[in-house]
């Protein structure tokens, strides 16, 4: 890709945690634009009412898997365990398919980004499902070692345990998303399980890799190569030794790795930033606030309707509508 293209799927990718404001946007010659989310804030673990939303949680984070089984088939167990998310399902491979076939649309490379993060998710949320289930209950932590993770428990002491919990990944918080933590824990099953962040990301990366290749190509079936091994390499020394439980500490060791030129593509400088001057929405709205209020009146510039912003938006809806009403349907998945 080009450096620009590039930015553009990255940009999306990582936006789809940061798009946190929903609603109508009002304009200063009475033109408007609705846009969703496709996140909540953190705080809203604790929001029961907030987090029960489908809309957000099933399309963008947790991915129904269907058990790992094609269209057409049921999984073993009940309905929850077609919900349940599987890295690289057959769910996930056609959504990677849908969004490769939509490259000629103005938005195709926000909505590849959008499709990344969600295919990504796929390996990071395995095991949890986007719907407030007993069977995203977690307990019995434990680390790399099989002791028990101390630190882990201690800080769900202090955190509001209510019936919001059971949904997503909330019981074990951010362990599914750090790349560098191997783990376990207790399912509400009683099922025990093992997680290699590493090997899974890795994989994670890999797919996404040929993912990017076969949009290139404009073909969803080419056959293709993941990573470079030099790359591959890197990135797993890098997920085994940036451990800083701060994500931003681990966003800007990776972008100086980056600058550096540690990569096959060369040196690069990257930066990004989701809200006010910098940002995609700065440069459409003009606005530096994170959080718009309902009665907000933006100025209207006709380059709005060509944004990144928009189109990002635009790219999200289309995912969203996709997933919910034409791909979960196929598999005889419904929800809201």
């Amino acid at each position: 890709m080009t450096h620009r293209d590039a930015e553009i799927v990255a940009y999306s990718a990582q936006y789809v945690d940061d798009a946190t404001n929903e609603g109508v946007i009002r304009f200063d010659t009475g033109a408007s634009y609705r846009r969703i989310c496709s996140a909540h804030k953190i705080l809203d673990y604790r929001n029961a009412e907030s987090l029960a939303s489908a809309r957000v949680w099933v399309p963008f984070h947790f991915l129904p898997g269907n058990g790992g089984v094609p269209a057409g088939q049921d999984p073993k167990g009940g309905y929850v365990d077609k919900l349940i998310c599987r890295p690289n399902s057959p769910v996930a491979k056609d959504m990677v398919r849908a969004a490769i076939k939509g490259h000629e649309a103005p938005y195709a490379l926000h909505r590849l980004g959008i499709t990344a993060h969600v295919y990504a998710d796929t390996w990071a949320h395995q095991g949890f499902t986007g719907t407030n289930h007993e069977v995203n209950k977690a307990h019995d932590l434990i680390g790399a070692n099989g002791e028990p993770d101390v630190s882990m428990m201690s800080r769900l002491k202090g955190f509001f345990v209510s019936s919001a919990l059971p949904l997503g990944h909330g019981a074990v918080l951010g362990h599914p998303d750090r790349p560098y933590l191997v783990w376990g824990y207790t399912n509400g099953r009683g099922e025990k399980i093992l997680r290699n962040n590493p090997q899974d990301f890795i994989t994670a990366y890999d797919a996404m890799c040929q993912m990017f290749r076969r949009y290139l190509a404009s073909n969803p079936d080419a056959d293709v190569p993941g990573l470079l091994d030099p790359d591959r390499t890197l990135i797993m020394a890098l997920f085994r030794t940036l451990t800083d439980p701060n994500g931003h500490v681990r966003h800007k060791q990776w972008l100086d790795a980056l600058s550096q030129g540690h990569f096959s593509f060369g040196k690069v400088n990257l930066s990004y930033t989701p809200k006010g001057e910098g940002s995609w929405k700065y440069a459409a709205l003009g606005t530096l606030k994170e959080v718009d209020d309902e009665d907000d009146i933006f100025p209207f510039r006709p380059e709005f309707l060509q944004s990144d912003w928009k189109l990002f938006h635009d790219a999200l809806q289309l995912h969203r509508f996709h997933i919910v009403h034409e791909l979960l349907p196929r598999y005889g998945i419904c929800t809201a």
